[in-house]
């Protein structure tokens, strides 16, 4: 039977009223709230919104760092009969702007005095802006609330009111906005229902036999579709506890201290632990790097047997005795039953590395317009694979397109992107079929494998989608710049390759003051390259943090049709100047 989200939230809230929902530092002390406590508070925040004017099927932004606010705020928003629209910490003034504007936002939520000085400035470009409410500290503008006027707002606002908002809303109602970028220049808003996030919920619960004895940690962005249903929607219907990481620097501390049962991180996060424990076992001296160097050829064809449903290889138990549990205890993981990595391709060799300690990563592949998970894999015999996604989630359908690309179909597929009916028909045909961007293979067991991307969306490392060709516009402001190609697909941080315009090569090396006479020697020339970063520096103070291009490569010719980086039309070939281009590239990288 469909489900609304409250309904969801009131049934776990009643079933387990007094465990623990919510867990979080405060002046370095664990605090918790109970289910109980989580579900009145949400109502409670959802009555005060109402008081400070929003409306039903406007929207609530969201903008801040993983806590129990950003959760109350966003449930509260719902519950209300709005829905709320995160925002990422790395967006800027612009593209705050942009999504609050687009989704129609009566309220602002914020975590902190410089978030809220980007709203305060462009406040009067937001026509529906009602309020906005600051998580933590007080400010003497009319139009910002602290958190702790909310109870007091509330009372302005009866709990018939709520209920009849509450009681308003249907299953196949939008009920949350998830903003994703797209190939054009603004980010799109993914219309998600009640029904797909209770649907989809509950599926990932009876796959990995989630229950309220699980721990959780929270440290991804919110805004993303993948720390969402984790860390926000599976709780409320598993009943399980959430623990809310202090930063992303203290992950690593604070995993030793909650020592989750389940763990998801994107691939970046997998890389970082991955060089931690590289650097760390550099130190070793060589008989117990010798220990390990056994144990993980062990591991790693432990890992693949079990893949097979075959018996680990001999001794592969005293590996596990004398390196692998130690590992799992020294990274908080010791009693974790299930390692995720998913929202971008993952290398063959830091999934290897881990399967060789021991710790099998299995991947999930998906996307905000099928609610996240559209494959799971699991950690058992047969429904996990290295380097595959693994099968399609029980109730949804995944088939192969003529031209390779991947389509979905079930409850978990979005209703269709906000203000956008033409890129709705895009993404969904006329036979329900969702259309993912993404090319890949089916094998005979029902396994998915994305080998390639029909769509130039790039997904860094960290899971930020960033569509290129928003970036290279702004880059191409540059007057010297003929083309240029930015990288960062699968990477840890953005790159570009520049072409110089011969036309206007002459004055700007003579802006630069350098000493060369043609492209060739502008490429190396200290001087020019001085120049070039001045003008990068400022094209990336207008960019979001994660699109900043952090360096940069000066090529000492132009692109062509000849020389088939460019098509007949002028476009770019990118396959092609990736592969031709490649040692530039991974110099970039070292």
């Amino acid at each position: 039977m469909k489900k609304t989200i409250m309904e969801a939230f009131k049934e776990t809230a009643d079933k387990f009223e007094d465990r623990v929902a919510l867990k979080f530092k405060t002046g370095g002390q664990w605090k918790e709230t109970t289910w109980k406590d989580y579900y009145k508070q949400v109502r409670v925040t959802a009555r005060a919104f109402m008081a400070l004017g929003l409306k039903k099927g406007k929207a609530v932004s969201i903008l801040g760092n993983n806590c129990p606010q950003w959760f109350i705020s966003d449930l509260a928003g719902v519950f209300a009969g709005a829905v709320p629209g995160g925002i990422y910490t790395t967006n800027g003034p612009d593209q705050c702007q942009y999504i609050a504007s687009h989704s129609e936002a009566n309220i602002v939520v914020v975590e902190n005095s410089d978030q809220l000085a980007i709203f305060k400035k462009i406040k009067d470009q937001l026509p529906e802006l009602k309020a906005i409410v600051l998580m933590n500290g007080s400010d003497p503008d009319d139009m910002v609330h602290a958190w702790n006027e909310l109870p007091k707002l509330a009372e302005k606002i009866s709990e018939q009111e709520l209920e009849d908002r509450i009681k308003a809303q249907k299953p196949d109602d939008c009920c949350t906005l998830i903003y994703t970028s797209g190939t054009t220049c603004n980010p799109k808003g993914v219309m998600i229902t009640h029904d797909n996030i209770t649907w989809t919920a509950k599926q990932v619960i009876n796959l990995i036999k989630w229950n309220q004895t699980d721990q959780i940690i929270s440290y991804l962005p919110l805004s993303h579709i993948a720390e969402q249903v984790v860390s926000l929607h599976v709780p409320y219907l598993a009943g399980c506890t959430v623990w809310f990481a202090e930063s992303l620097d203290k992950l690593g501390e604070n995993l030793t201290e909650v020592r989750p049962t389940l763990f998801v991180g994107v691939p970046r996060v997998w890389e970082k632990i991955q060089s931690k424990m590289m650097a760390a076992g550099a130190q070793n001296p060589p008989l117990k790097n010798k220990i390990a160097a056994w144990a993980r050829k062990k591991g790693l064809a432990g890992g693949y047997a079990e893949q097979e449903g075959k018996p680990k290889p001999f001794f592969y138990g005293l590996a596990n005795k004398l390196v692998f549990s130690k590992v799992r205890e020294k990274l908080g993981f010791d009693r974790c039953r299930i390692f995720i990595s998913t929202a971008a391709p993952i290398s063959t060799d830091t999934l290897e590395f881990f399967l060789s300690l021991g710790l099998p990563l299995t991947e999930v592949y998906g996307m905000s317009e099928c609610t996240g998970p559209g494959t799971v894999s699991l950690p058992e015999p047969f429904k996990y694979r290295t380097g595959w996604a693994g099968p399609a989630v029980p109730g949804t359908t995944i088939k192969i397109a003529e031209d390779g690309e991947v389509l979905m179909k079930g409850r978990h597929v979005f209703k269709g992107y906000f203000k956008n009916d033409a890129a709705t028909a895009e993404s969904i045909d006329k036979g329900g079929w969702l259309h993912s961007g993404d090319v890949g293979k089916i094998d005979d067991k029902n396994f998915l494998k994305i080998t390639d991307r029909k769509k130039e969306l790039i997904i860094t490392a960290g899971g930020e989608n960033i569509p290129p060709q928003v970036l290279e516009a702004k880059l191409k402001s540059i007057p010297v710049v003929a083309n240029v190609v930015v990288i960062g697909d699968r990477r840890p941080y953005m790159t570009a390759l520049f072409t110089l315009n011969p036309e206007r090569l002459d004055q700007e090396l003579k802006n630069a003051g350098s000493p060369a006479r043609n492209m060739a020697e502008a490429a190396k020339c200290p001087k020019f390259r001085a120049y070039m970063q001045q003008k990068l520096d400022e094209v990336n103070t207008t960019l979001a943090r994660v699109q900043t291009i952090k360096k940069f490569t000066i090529l000492p010719i132009e692109f062509s049709v000849e020389g088939e980086e460019l098509t007949p039309t002028m476009k770019l070939k990118r396959r092609i100047i990736n592969t031709k281009y490649a040692k530039e590239i991974e110099e970039m990288y070292v």
